[in-house]
């Protein structure tokens, strides 16, 4: 059997995190097998659609590379993919339940609850008795003739248990009478989605249903739907939580973790990736650095955990560095040009900026303020930051150095970076000091901070050497 997965998401919001692991283990699944990933939207909730939550799903697939074979945008031979179009199809899987009396119209005047994804509804009516599935035929006739608007609810019989097996957690059985009779099919004639979901899954073919564990104490109204039915039940794959660092499950309505908010700190879509494949899911080996076809060829649905797994931006940052150094040069200048100030880009050579911090950067948000010391630099800086203990620097013998090397670096006849270094070499060894005495002061009076992405002879390269000289002058004057 061809191995089918989907990615079912509500457009009620951005992309969240827990949303977009749930989207790459059914992609991950389906490529390793040969299968095929589907999208699905699942717009049944219209009071909480928000008008560009689409695109943002859209947006958010192209961008991490998880291109879906089926959906809305690409077509395919189940649809139509988005269920707000599938409306007749619901109603007339809801009425074949009534029918076979495995549902019945509900005309309890009660405000409906809108039931959303990933929680446990109750039906609109807290403890419902289930007092509609006990009305005669001929009670049901009178109240269609008065016009009395209804719902469709499941009826659950509250003998006996239902059970099933999660594929991560095992067998699971649970008490009917624990079980509320849910809504399937609203007043309006939208479906809630525990009901949508059930009737897509069959017929798109899905064979393996992945979504948080939050879902487990509705799967027992599922198995019951299927087996109503009389349909095949799919594997279920209840993924772990995402917990945030205070111990709580991250949460889309409490901010926590947009994709968008990520991607604009400048975080990769590879590394944010990878990252999220470990969030629940462990290769078995050391290994933490992933590109996506290392994740295809490796990932496993066997390897997924039970236990939850903790959000960790400063593991996301590390690894987005790694991700950062192995980029080629080129495609690195060109991600790091939409980050730099216009500053950088106009006043210095920007490419060669890139080639020299490439291998500094965590995260392309961090630009600029790692390239402040091209164009903000601070005239007023301490003096106290030429004093060093371990390279031996005071301040009287660093002005002695940078007078020294003021008058070699004027002396070059070209400004490049081999020319540089040579004659602070040059004069290193002349002088018979270490070369860390030497480059401390330089690289203070170049930029005016103790730490900086580049050494001191990149510095005086990119700043130029009027600039570079300029600079030096002011320190000598300081000192």
């Amino acid at each position: 059997m061809e191995v089918r997965t989907r990615f079912a998401p509500s457009p009620t919001g951005y992309m969240h995190i827990g949303n977009l692991r749930t989207a790459l283990y059914a992609y991950l699944h389906a490529r390793k097998s040969g299968g095929k990933f589907i999208l699905r939207i699942e717009d049944t909730d219209q009071a909480r659609l928000v008008g560009d939550a689409v695109k943002v799903i859209y947006e958010s697939l192209r961008v991490t590379g998880l291109e879906h074979d089926e959906g809305p945008d690409v077509g395919g031979p189940v649809g139509p993919y988005v269920q707000s179009e599938r409306r007749p199809l619901y109603k007339q899987y809801a009425e074949q339940l009534v029918k076979e009396g495995h549902a019945y119209r509900c005309f309890c005047e009660k405000t409906e609850k809108q039931e959303e994804p990933g929680e446990e509804a109750d039906g609109g009516i807290l403890g419902y008795d289930g007092r509609c599935g006990r009305l005669s035929e001929a009670e049901v006739q009178a109240n269609l003739a008065k016009g009395m608007p209804f719902v469709i609810r499941q009826r659950i019989n509250k003998e006996g248990s239902t059970s099933f097996k999660d594929f991560i957690y095992g067998d699971i059985s649970v008490e009917n009478k624990l079980l509320d009779d849910q809504i399937l099919l609203k007043r309006d004639g939208f479906p809630t989605y525990n009901f949508a979901n059930v009737v897509d899954d069959h017929l798109m073919g899905i064979t393996h249903v992945m979504r948080g564990c939050e879902y487990i104490s509705s799967t027992p109204k599922y198995v019951l739907l299927y087996k109503a039915f009389g349909w095949e039940y799919p594997e279920h794959i209840h993924l772990p939580h995402i917990l945030g660092h205070d111990g709580k499950k991250l949460s889309k309505r409490e901010g926590s973790a947009a994709l968008s908010d990520l991607l604009a700190k400048g975080y990769l879509p590879e590394a944010i990736l990878n990252y999220i494949a470990l969030l629940g899911w462990n290769p078995g080996t050391e290994q933490e650095f992933f590109t996506k076809a290392d994740l295809i060829a490796k990932f496993d649905i066997a390897r997924i955990g039970k236990a939850p797994a903790m959000f960790d931006e400063t593991k996301l940052t590390w690894l987005n560095a790694q991700h950062v150094k192995a980029l080629p040069p080129e495609k690195a200048h060109e991600l790091f040009l939409k980050f730099y100030p216009e500053s950088v880009t106009k006043g210095f050579d920007a490419k060669k900026l890139s080639g020299y911090i490439q291998g500094k950067v965590e995260k392309l948000g961090d630009l600029p303020a790692m390239t402040s010391f091209l164009t903000a630099f601070d005239a007023n800086y301490s003096t106290e930051l030429f004093v060093h203990a371990k390279n031996k620097t005071t301040k009287e013998g660093s002005k002695a150095v940078l007078a020294d090397l003021q008058a070699a670096l004027a002396a070059l006849p070209a400004w490049e970076y081999a020319a540089i270094m040579a004659a602070v070499k040059g004069y290193t060894e002349a002088k018979g000091a270490k070369l860390g005495a030497v480059m401390w002061p330089l690289r203070i009076a170049l930029s005016g901070m103790t730490v900086t992405p580049t050494g001191a002879i990149e510095i005086a390269e990119l700043l130029g050497k009027e600039e570079a000289l300029r600079r030096l002058t002011h320190a000598i004057s300081r000192l």
